[in-house]
């Protein structure tokens, strides 16, 4: 988050593709799709065999076999990318408490939230937000997963760990708390109120509900919260630590302290009267990123584990990188240094070249600074902008915070397996420097090689993670 003032084969049931589509839309200029299709297939080819070897070890190759989320557009994954297809905006105005006073008064609040069959309703009336929405989402990535109910009993619960970050944590029992304290004193502090706000409890409370007894913590590094946390969550399956992991991001900050620290901040658009257009990533006429709130999780496990259960395979997770601009609290660097030597070790990590690269996810706020800084630290990797397409899914879902990276990575998933790109709404009057083909306002149909999806967050904590369709 940047404001202006992150083996061999074997039967497999690899899921189904969406197909949401009837025509492809087309929104090139010349040369033609087929001239820029065939000649990327060549730099591709070209590409590959010159490019760093990737994992061929079942037992370090981690695979995607489930994704959970719950969003301003519900807790579907195939109805939230529909929606993002469709090129449909969650933000409205602000009604979960009074915020006619506050200079912005809308975001992607989530409605109608309900958690039933998930967590019993005496814990889901205490928990915060935060947690609710970590619990939901991580029980149906497991569904997903093929290992709801009975079925975990599959697999050894000692070697399967959960690692869901926050960036903001249990902000409305930290909130209230602080209130109770204030008007009422010590005693009328609830018992849960440090438990309920502290940033390790989602990871923690999902993985007693489960049993899971694998490595179990949180990570915190503002907005690129989840794919520090991805990062991480492989890392652990590579170094034989733990056979899969539930890992991603959660975050319920849309409440009158979290609204207020950001427009303290100068960093939210000011535009109420037309809430839906206010994130425009790329747009010259953007003021700002817009709150989103919601859960987005894998499930990652080794490519050994997954199949010897007969698992799902929804993508690979080919590799990723963190690092630190050590610049500034809230700005990027001007050089973009942090961010393109981010993308390089990626691809590092990963086992792929540049040219290998053609689809990216990309942090897109909708702020001043942030957004060119990060398509001019994107061009210092990529030389050539031709055949590679760049999305914003905040443009539609606003800026999830530490969740952000979660549901932008099952955006990244759904464009690998539907081989469509959902579009980057409220492309207006888009900024002549950034080249790319941003997919404006329509989606595209685009078949991914290697796609990559950044986060970056407050304190310069940069983020890249690569993804592919998985190939035995």
């Amino acid at each position: 988050m940047q404001s202006q003032a992150l083996l061999q084969s074997n039967p497999l049931r690899v899921s189904s593709p969406l197909d949401p589509l009837k025509k492809p839309i087309l929104n090139l200029k010349s040369p033609s799709l087929t001239t820029i299709t065939t000649r990327r297939r060549a730099v591709i080819s070209a590409a590959v065999a010159s490019a760093p070897k990737r994992e061929k070890d079942p037992k370090k190759r981690v695979v995607i076999t489930g994704m959970g989320l719950v969003s301003v557009f519900g807790n579907d994954v195939d109805t939230y990318y529909e929606k993002l297809l469709a090129g449909e905006s969650g933000i409205g105005l602000i009604d979960r408490f009074d915020a006619s006073k506050f200079p912005t008064r809308f975001g992607g609040q989530i409605r109608g939230f309900k958690s039933d069959g998930y967590i019993d309703g005496k814990n889901d009336r205490r928990l915060d937000d935060c947690l609710r929405y970590c619990i939901v989402a991580g029980k149906k990535a497991l569904e997903h997963a093929d290992l709801g109910g009975d079925n975990r009993s599959k697999i050894d619960k000692e070697r399967a760990g959960v690692l869901v970050g926050t960036g903001m944590g249990g902000l409305t029992v930290f909130s209230d708390g602080v209130q109770n304290l204030i008007e009422k004193g010590y005693r009328k502090i609830t018992p849960f109120f440090i438990p309920y706000a502290i940033t390790n409890m989602a990871s923690a409370l999902l993985a007693i509900d489960l049993g899971f007894m694998g490595p179990n913590y949180s990570i915190s590094t503002a907005c690129a919260t989840s794919n520090y946390c991805f990062h991480a969550a492989a890392n652990h399956i590579r170094r034989g630590e733990a056979d899969m992991m539930i890992a991603g991001g959660t975050e319920a900050a849309i409440i009158p302290i979290g609204l207020g620290g950001f427009v303290a901040c100068r960093a939210l658009s000011q535009r109420n009267d037309d809430p839906q257009t206010a994130s425009r990533p790329w747009d010259q006429d953007r003021d700002g990123f817009v709150m989103g709130e919601g859960a987005g999780v894998l499930v990652m496990e080794s490519l050994e584990h997954a199949m010897k259960r007969d698992a799902p395979i929804l993508a690979e997770y080919l590799g990723g990188a963190i690092n630190c601009d050590a610049y500034h609290m809230t700005d990027p660097r001007s050089d973009g240094l942090g961010v393109s030597s981010c993308i390089q070790s990626s691809l590092a990590d990963a086992g792929v070249s540049a040219e290998e690269v053609n689809y990216i996810n990309a942090h897109a706020t909708s702020t001043l600074v942030g957004d060119l800084a990060e398509v001019n630290a994107v061009k210092k990797v990529f030389k050539k902008t031709e055949g590679i397409k760049m999305n914003a899914t905040k443009s539609m879902i606003g800026h999830c915070l530490g969740a952000a990276g979660g549901l932008e990575a099952i955006a990244t998933v759904k464009a690998i397996q539907t081989g469509w790109l959902h579009p980057s709404i409220n492309q207006f009057n888009p900024e002549p420097a950034v080249e790319f083909d941003t997919v404006a306002n329509q989606k595209q149909q685009h078949e991914i090689n290697v796609a990559i999806s950044n986060s970056f967050g407050f304190g310069g904590h940069n983020s890249v993670v690569a993804f592919s369709a998985f190939k035995p």
